[in-house]
């Protein structure tokens, strides 16, 4: 009898090795180790090792053990969505000016628009049972405005687009919307916890609101402390991480207790602690390299092993994701390329604006996973929508090489750090 822990040790070398070849694979494809990642979690479910060889996956992934392996991805997201806010320096952001903020608002709010008045169609079809309309096209909604702004930020050093103009803006766009979105999908979550009853639902909205105001007003006055100490010692502590990771669990579980996600308490969390470059620097690196090189991986494999595919069949369901994929790029590609257009930039400009606020990835599958969890799509919508997600962060550096064919360089494999140029206060 094999015991539990040689179970998860042999699924998570599995797992880890898969991924690096996969990115590896994927890499000379110019595609970002993340799709790498992502693609190895796919290629362990029912969608392939299921299909292929049904008596090996069940082998390595008893439907027994998936617990302790979904725990540790659960905790490897949370990680990676504080490090995003970590890395994300609000002033900065509203430093962009007017077309950072024209052109969030634009690319946020025609996906939504498009994305809800889809999923209305949609709902008889694809929706879960107990799910109102309401909530079922909103959240579709927010999912359709995702960009994923780790990603982002390594296809603009691949493309030599960093610290441009062009890059400037495209990040700052995608942090402002990384805000944007967590923001709505606490009152969408909050609105699904609460669907008949409005006062619950009011008294959820107002709690979270005064915890945003506690956490990015506050704490980083609290936290102003932290960082005065860290360069007085020149290093940063384990007590001083301790603190910091405690709050990171403190502000999760709070979020997660009003009924929203412990995944935007994390957020918060990340956005509240200081930003000073070598404080953020210090904490990345202490956090960093576990949570990309072992946890998140290990969090793909646990949505691949409940993802099928095969989900999606028939000529129906096809036209249908044909018709999520066709909102989803022509929402935000659109919707951001006018937008651009008509703060005053070029077309050719706004074009690749357009083209980089399309990279949904990482960010994009966070939510969905989300939604699939609380009940608020099926598993079918669900593929659909991580399909989606996957072919819309595919298509950016192949459409970026086509409009600029000399920038493209070799992809590098984090998919977490954040331009100099960005993370300087």
């Amino acid at each position: 009898m094999i015991s539990n822990l040689l179970v998860l040790l042999s699924q998570i070398g599995v797992i880890l090795i898969l991924a690096r070849l996969v990115g590896w694979g994927l890499r000379t494809l110019h595609q970002p180790q993340v799709m790498g990642e992502i693609v190895a979690g796919i290629l362990l479910g029912p969608s392939l090792l299921g299909w292929l060889a049904p008596d090996v996956s069940i082998a390595l992934f008893p439907s027994d053990s998936l617990g302790p392996l979904n725990a540790l991805g659960q905790v490897g997201v949370i990680l990676f969505i504080f490090l995003v806010g970590l890395k994300l320096d609000l002033a900065n952001v509203w430093a962009r000016g007017r077309a950072v903020l024209v052109i969030a608002h634009a690319s946020m709010a025609v996906p939504l628009i498009l994305g809800t008045g889809l999923a209305i169609y949609l709902y008889p079809s694809l929706s879960d049972t107990g799910v109102t309309p309401t909530v079922f096209a909103l959240f579709t909604g927010v999912a359709m405005g995702v960009t994923a702004l780790p990603v982002l930020a390594r296809i603009l050093e691949e493309s030599r687009l960093s610290g441009t103009p062009i890059g400037t803006v495209a990040l700052a766009t995608a942090a402002l919307k990384d805000v944007m979105a967590w923001c709505l999908l606490a009152g969408v979550m909050a609105l699904n916890t609460h669907t008949v009853v409005p006062g619950p639902l009011v008294l959820t909205l107002i709690a979270t609101g005064l915890f945003v105001f506690v956490m990015l007003s506050l704490v980083p006055r609290a936290f102003h402390h932290l960082e005065v100490r860290h360069r007085h010692c020149g290093r940063l502590t384990n007590d001083m991480l301790a603190l910091i990771l405690l709050t990171l669990v403190g502000s999760a579980w709070i979020t997660e207790w009003l009924g929203v996600h412990a995944l935007f308490g994390a957020f918060l969390a990340g956005v509240a602690l200081p930003k000073g470059p070598d404080f953020v620097s210090e904490v990345s690196a202490k956090l960093e390299g576990v949570t990309t090189a072992i946890l998140l991986p290990i969090f793909f494999a646990s949505i691949g092993l409940r993802t099928s595919f095969g989900l999606i069949h028939g000529t129906n369901l096809w036209i249908y994701f044909g018709l999520i994929l066709l909102v989803a790029v022509v929402g935000m590609g659109g919707g951001t390329t006018l937008a651009a257009r008509y703060t005053g930039m070029s077309w050719a400009e706004s074009t690749t604006i357009g083209i980089l606020m399309n990279t949904r990835g990482l960010m994009e599958i966070v939510i969905l996973t989300i939604g699939r969890d609380i009940g608020v799509i099926s598993s079918t919508m669900f593929a659909m929508m991580l399909l989606m997600a996957l072919a819309t962060t595919c298509m950016t550096t192949p459409l970026l090489r086509w409009c600029r064919p000399n920038q493209i360089q070799q992809p590098a494999t984090s998919q977490l750090e954040l331009p100099d140029s960005f993370k300087k206060s």
